[in-house]
């Protein structure tokens, strides 16, 4: 969730939608991300809608927080109407969503559930640090209802964190992994990134064995961005460290795949891989195949029916808007056709599931036969799926796919 708003159209002060986005509402997979915007200290490589406490000013705090969360979301059930559309998942993130208590966390999670109901089977995913959490924390957190936590590792190299700016202590790790499996979770995720200046390959390799040790179902490996107005892009600006290297970023995902397959996890997605299917992100999943999805917090997009709006900033203007009965959103776009096909390819394409060819014009259909004899592709699939190659250079596959 980029802290930078994108322009767009305005939205009703009530939030309502237009009348075709609440068409087949229930019918497709429905869930709620719930964004914690509050960290204990900033990344410098984080460009996500976060405040530490001495950035939050009047008007905004943790412990009001879940309060206007709940808000929201009774606000969305007015905007949906009486529709029956139970709630497949819920994925809280941040920020450090494990800094509000596990009775905020299911105070928020409780308001999806009484005013949506929860699917049988429900997916209810949250984010935390390893130091953000005791086995009560988690054992509480389980109770309330979650059932899957993604840690934010990212390294096990000290040297790797210091430049990332994490402060946890690696070795803490493998302990918070255990406490969720005490606690009962039924998924436990692992998210890495890859590419830090100053990381060797030894280090990645490092990482990826010692997360490894701790037997996830379900790892995120991300290659590092320099996002302009971070921390770490004015460090390498100032020559301080060196931008990550293209070569070097192939040669770790290409490690990573290698590790990952061998001990039993299977790409899904070009960044993520799980045990089983079972184990994928189902909530992420919504997201690639067009899914809808109401965010809620500061700063948070949703997606109903073709319709994608986003919510102000600063959590204080986020309070003040609920509070006065009014839509927390910022601004939103209305997708037309053409548009929802271009956002199909850009993600489907990353799925192993791969891309229904007949989502691609005449022109991206030419290129196929190309893709597939430049082992891009893979060959003799109904479906367009990307080889390893192909993961490498996806964004190049699309180009080609949407002349």
């Amino acid at each position: 969730m980029p802290s930078v708003l994108p322009a767009g159209d305005p939205v009703p002060v009530d939030g309502s939608l237009p009348a075709a986005a609440l068409a087949g509402l229930g019918e497709r997979p429905f869930g709620f991300y719930v964004h914690v915007p509050f960290c204990r200290v900033r990344c410098g490589y984080c460009d996500f809608n976060t405040y530490t406490a001495d950035e939050l000013g009047p008007g905004a705090s943790r412990a009001t927080y879940a309060a206007s969360a709940v808000a929201e979301v009774r606000q969305a059930r007015r905007v949906l109407g009486e529709v029956d559309a139970p709630v497949d998942t819920v994925f809280v993130g941040g920020g450090t969503p494990t800094l509000l208590s596990p009775g905020d966390l299911g105070a928020v999670l409780g308001a999806v559930r009484s005013e949506f109901g929860l699917s049988p089977d429900a997916e209810v995913t949250t984010e935390a640090n390893p130091d953000s959490v005791t086995p009560d924390d988690l054992a509480r957190l389980r109770e309330e209802g979650f059932t899957r936590i993604s840690f934010g590792m990212q390294s096990a190299v000290p040297h790797v964190l210091a430049v990332l700016d994490r402060t946890h202590d690696p070795a803490r790790v493998p302990d918070v992994v255990r406490w969720a499996r005490e606690a009962g979770f039924e998924q436990v995720s692992l998210d890495l990134i890859y590419g830090t200046p100053g990381e060797s390959q030894d280090d990645w390799r490092r990482t990826l064995d010692e997360a490894l040790a701790c037997g996830p179902d379900h790892v995120s490996a991300y290659s590092l961005i320099v996002e302009d107005g971070t921390a770490l892009a004015r460090r390498v600006r100032r020559g301080e460290l060196s931008m990550p290297d293209e070569d070097d970023l192939a040669d770790k995902y290409d490690l990573a795949d290698d590790r990952l397959t061998a001990a039993g996890l299977g790409w899904y997605e070009v960044s993520n891989w799980a045990r089983d299917d079972a184990a994928r992100c189902r909530h992420n999943l919504g997201y690639w195949t067009d899914g809808d999805w109401w965010g809620v917090g500061p700063g948070a997009h949703s997606h109903v029916g073709g319709v994608r709006w986003w919510n102000v900033k600063h959590p204080a203007a986020y309070a003040d808007r609920l509070a006065s009965g009014a839509s927390p959103a910022h601004a939103r776009e209305v997708l037309d056709p053409e548009s929802r096909r271009v956002e199909r390819v850009l993600l489907e394409l990353r799925l192993r599931d791969g891309l229904d060819p007949r989502v691609l014009d005449a022109a991206g259909l030419g290129a196929v036969p190309r893709l597939v004899d430049s082992g891009l592709l893979e060959p003799g699939t109904e479906r367009l799926v990307l080889t390893r190659r192909g993961r490498l250079l996806a964004d190049a596959v699309v180009r080609d796919l949407l002349p």
